[in-house]
Parts: C-alpha cells; structure tokens; sequence
C-alpha cells in the first residue's frame, strides 16, 4: 500500500522536495517514471543540484506535496542513481524528462546539452515511507543575493485604486 501512495503522489505532483545527505532540502521539479524519481540538473540552465550530496549509490529523501493544496503527502527514502549519458536507461529517463522540461532555450537539442553538461538522476525508492510530522517543519530561506525593495510609496494604493474607479 506505501509504495501505491507514493507513486501516486510522486505522479501527480511536479514539484517534489528532495533532502540529500548535505544540506537543507531544496524543490526540484521531476518526473515520475519506471518507478523512480526522474531529475536533471547542475548544468547551466538547469536547476541546481550543489549543495544536496546526490552522488551515485547515496541515500536522500524525497517529499512529495499535494498538487491542489501544496501540503505535504508522503516522505519517503531513495536511492540515487546516476545512469552513464547514452545508456539505454539513460536515454529512457530523459525521453520521459524532455516532454515535462518547460521554456528550454534548445528544445530540439536539449538531450546532447544534458549529457555534455548536466546530471540525470534517477532516485528509487528504498524503504518505507515517514511519518508525517507533528510540527511545523519551516526553515529559514536559503541565503541568496536577491533582495526586496524599502516600503512602498505612500501615494502607490491611491495610483492602484484610481485606475480601478475609472473602468
């Protein structure tokens, strides 16, 4: 019955969260195929793997949310692993992987970027699943360069609302 819940729910979510052996857990988006979660990444244009310790032969644990309310369904241990670009089983995981790859700069040439700069990876699930927890489990955001702008202007809602009343 576990193993039902989680590819159903690792089938209907596109986004899945994933916890490696280092570092916090990150959202990657993913596909569900052949029974296992099918990612690509850590190549420019492409999500970023650094800091997870997804290295071939590791454990992580993968998070799947519900699709409608984002809440969490199901937690449950994998095994990565990293088929050889060109492999039969390569090729498969990235057929599947190019139909969900959304907005990619080189659709008709995307197979050949991934194997010459990127990781597909393949994590299988290796267990049973995890208890949902009693708390919440909120982190705080991951450093980055980004930032958020001063107040808004006084005057900014009196602009919002005028254009409102003149339709």
């Amino acid at each position: 019955m576990e193993r039902a819940v989680v590819e159903e729910a690792a089938k209907k979510s596109a986004l899945v969260w994933v916890r490696g052996p280092e570092g916090p857990a990150r959202a990657l988006w993913h596909v569900w195929h052949a029974g296992a979660v099918c990612l690509v990444g850590d190549g420019p244009d492409e999500q970023p793997f650094a800091g997870l310790g997804l290295a071939d032969g590791a454990r992580a644990t993968v998070t799947a949310r519900s699709k409608d309310k984002g809440g969490r369904l199901v937690s449950f241990t994998t095994l990565v692993r990293e088929p050889a670009p060109g492999s039969e089983e390569w090729a498969e995981t990235v057929a599947e992987l190019k139909g969900k790859r959304l907005n990619a700069p080189d659709a008709e040439r995307i197979a050949e970027r991934w194997a010459r700069e990127c990781r597909v990876l393949r994590l299988t699930p290796a267990g049973g699943t995890e208890p949902l927890p009693d708390g919440s489990l909120a982190a705080a955001p991951l450093p980055t360069p980004a930032t958020t702008r001063d107040r808004a202007p006084g005057s900014l809602p009196k602009l919002l609302l005028r254009g409102r009343r003149a339709r």
